[in-house]
């Protein structure tokens, strides 16, 4: 049953707006995404998969074009530049991954594996602000013959090494599953691989249809939580806690290697306590077995100069708190600098959340921060 109650959501163009829930959840539960807006490759619809989705979505009614290529979509509706960024993140684009170049995913992984590009959500601090520039629509690929092919050459290049990939380094990926199906044929996919492994990360409830696949321990699945202060002003359009939490308990129970990544770890008033509330009801609330090997990965927020513009302009009213004067700057790949917390306040976070790690989960490790 769908309820007719009120909440607050928070989204694009002012600080905060009431909406019927409903139009978000259903039965308690955020909906799977649907677009308002397909667009169309014309070699998508020479594989299955794209037949697929041109006849589903010409059933439902939803709008269907046709575009050259992703970096050609146009009509995207909307009579301001705020108004076409939120309606672009409601729109899909099928196509062809044709760079089958993978991208290093360093410290989570060796390789970036390109099953799709944009997300949904509305996360105002999310790298993808600025990686994607002006095209935040979402573009899913229907050659993913293709796109395994390469990661098994990736695979047999670095043999007897492992190699990991990471599904989800250009959007979550959970998001999209319910569209294309190509996460559970990757998790198969890496499940036969001797020498390959695969992780993703997400911020979204919707796993079912990933419980039943051969992982055979292959696969970590990993769940993006943050404090309700967080979720709650940050991260529109994303499952609560809640469905995270219960997500998590599912894909323990289906034996998949379990992972936590507490990121943007943000400071805040409160933020200290407010944490350590997150630590003890996922204490409380996850079912985990040894073999579900539970691991967690910090990451303190930080932003670069272009990413705060954008920020600013697509959420004027954001809660994200971000001053040069508060941070230090930090150099990384190609000279590119980004702001982080100063030395002895980035230190106050590693040594906190790392305390709550293992006061609440002993028998977990900490894979990184940063």
């Amino acid at each position: 049953m769908k309820s007719n109650s009120k909440t607050i959501i928070y989204n694009t163009q002012t600080c905060v707006t009431f909406i019927a829930i409903d139009e978000i959840v259903e039965d308690g539960n955020m909906k799977p995404f649907v677009p308002d807006m397909v667009f169309f490759e014309p070699d998508s619809l020479n594989y299955p998969l794209g037949e697929t989705l041109v006849e589903h979505y010409r059933k439902l009614n939803i709008p269907v074009r046709q575009t050259t290529s992703h970096n050609q979509v146009r009509g995207i509706p909307g009579d301001t530049a705020l108004q076409q960024y939120r309606n672009a993140k409601r729109t899909l684009v099928v196509g062809l991954k044709k760079s089958l170049k993978f991208e290093p995913s360093l410290p989570s992984a060796e390789y970036a594996l390109p099953l799709a590009t944009g997300c949904m959500a509305h996360c105002h601090y999310c790298y993808l602000q600025t990686t994607l520039g002006k095209k935040p629509y979402i573009r899913v690929y229907v050659n993913v013959d293709d796109i395994l092919k390469r990661a098994e050459q990736y695979i047999q290049e670095r043999e007897p090494e492992i190699t990991r990939f990471d599904a989800s380094c250009t959007s979550d990926i959970v998001g999209v599953e319910h569209i294309t199906g190509s996460l559970k044929r990757a998790i198969e996919f890496m499940g036969k691989q001797t020498n390959g492994r695969l992780r993703f990360v997400t911020k979204f409830e919707h796993v079912d249809s990933l419980l039943d696949a051969e992982h055979n321990g292959h696969t970590r699945f990993r769940f993006s939580i943050n404090t309700d202060y967080v979720i709650k002003y940050l991260e529109p359009g994303t499952s609560r806690m809640d469905g995270r939490m219960a997500a998590a308990n599912k894909v323990a129970a289906a034996g998949y290697p379990l992972g936590f990544i507490v990121a943007p770890i943000i400071r805040y008033d409160g933020w200290m306590n407010d944490y350590e509330t997150l630590f003890q009801k996922l204490k409380e609330r996850l079912r985990y077995k040894p073999e579900n090997d539970l691991t967690f990965e910090l990451i303190q927020h930080r932003y670069t100069m272009t990413a705060k513009k954008i920020i600013q302009e697509r959420y004027p009213n954001t809660q994200l708190r971000m001053e040069e004067s508060e941070r230090q700057k930090k150099y990384g790949r190609y000279g590119r600098v980004k702001y982080v917390y100063p030395k002895m306040q980035a230190q106050e976070i590693k040594d906190h959340i790392t305390g709550l790690v293992h006061d609440y989960f002993p028998d977990a490790r900490v894979e990184y921060f940063t």
